[in-house]
């Protein structure tokens, strides 16, 4: 008996020092930096950037017929640009328009199918990104501003994930030992649980009582989506996509590369059919439900978000990174010397009914 006790015992403390370590790695992960880091001064990787736009000889855009998704005399239509850091994170309203994150003007902008604009959120300080749940929440992911930001109060604005409508408020704007989130977010993806999972190197996690934590490592992400049914969650890592088991509010398992990419991997979205579309250099790459890849449709210029929107869902929008002026020349403005233009093409495939991506 008294063999057991002692065996029950070293359980025990083995177990209390199991929990411990756990606890320790969660706070010294290398996905947390230890203080804020300086942002970089390009590379959209890690929190939205772009690097400066360059003059470029014109992309051959003729779309080649993908079965179910796209007709091969589909074709472009540029609707909207305007200059810096614009337009980010794209994603549909309840009427067909379109909702993009502002980085450099603090702004959600709402943009129709015709490329009309009307404020959607004002003073939402370091936008760059947005989901929406099912509920109609809207949720923002905010950053630190760049070197050269001329924004008079650029030291005020910090890293968080917030609800923007239909009320204010923020979900997590610091870390489980109460230290300031010191990632600046990239992308993010709201769970319906009141919190939102996002992407900035690793993968983390923004709960609704106000902190967050590392939810995946070892990865290079930027994009992120929800499978149909919010099962599963899609994340881009690097020139792949790995795919992850919704297991619980805020938990993970099964992680699996889940496709290959042509390219580096940016924005994402899904649907109706399970069908997944991200961003890559050539344009958008749509992956089958099992992660095969169908093809790539080819978009004027390197595009960084994907949203489906417009009557029924049956309009692609994309982001392109850059913008030209009436001469055609690169337009270069904010601390990323930059613009950005939205583009439509009409589809055969569907995006997601009462969902925003």
């Amino acid at each position: 008996m008294r063999g057991m006790r002692i065996s029950k015992t070293l359980t025990a403390a083995a177990l209390a020092f199991a929990w411990l370590a756990a606890d320790a790695h969660a706070q010294t992960s290398s996905c947390i930096p230890a203080g804020q880091p300086a942002a970089p001064a390009a590379g959209r990787a890690g929190g939205g950037a772009r690097g400066p736009a360059a003059p470029a000889a014109p992309r051959n855009t003729t779309i080649t017929a993908i079965l179910g998704v796209v007709a091969a005399d589909a074709s472009w239509k540029k609707i909207w640009q305007m200059a810096g850091n614009s337009a980010d994170g794209v994603l549909a309203d309840k009427d067909g328009s379109v909702l993009v994150a502002q980085e450099d003007y603090d702004t959600v902008l709402k943009i129709d199918v015709n490329g009309k604009a009307s404020v959607f959120v004002a003073n939402a300080k370091g936008i760059g990104s947005l989901s929406m749940d099912r509920r109609g929440r809207l949720y923002g992911a905010h950053r630190t501003e760049r070197p050269g930001s001329t924004k008079p109060d650029r030291d005020a604005i910090v890293n968080a994930i917030t609800v923007l409508a239909p009320d204010r408020k923020v979900v997590a704007n610091k870390w489980a030992d109460g230290t300031p989130l010191s990632v600046r977010p990239n992308d993010l993806a709201a769970d319906n649980q009141g919190g939102a999972y996002f992407t900035s190197g690793c993968l983390f996690y923004a709960s609704s009582n106000g902190t967050a934590s590392v939810a995946g490592e070892d990865l290079r992400t930027n994009g992120i989506a929800f499978s149909v049914d919010d099962k599963i969650l899609y994340v881009t890592n690097g020139a792949s996509v790995v795919a992850f088991d919704v297991t619980g509010t805020g938990k993970l398992g099964n992680r699996r590369e889940f496709a290959k990419l042509e390219s580096g991997g940016d924005g994402m979205a899904v649907d109706r059919d399970g069908r997944v579309y991200v961003t890559i250099n050539a344009g958008v790459q749509v992956l089958d439900k099992s992660g095969a890849s169908l093809g790539v449709i080819p978009t004027p210029r390197g595009v960084i978000s994907v949203a489906f929107a417009g009557p029924n869902k049956k309009t692609l929008f994309v982001v392109g990174s850059g913008a030209d002026d009436a001469n055609g020349q690169p337009i270069r403005e904010g601390p990323q010397q930059t613009a950005a233009t939205i583009y439509t093409l009409p589809m055969l495939a569907q995006g997601v009914q009462g969902r925003s991506k």
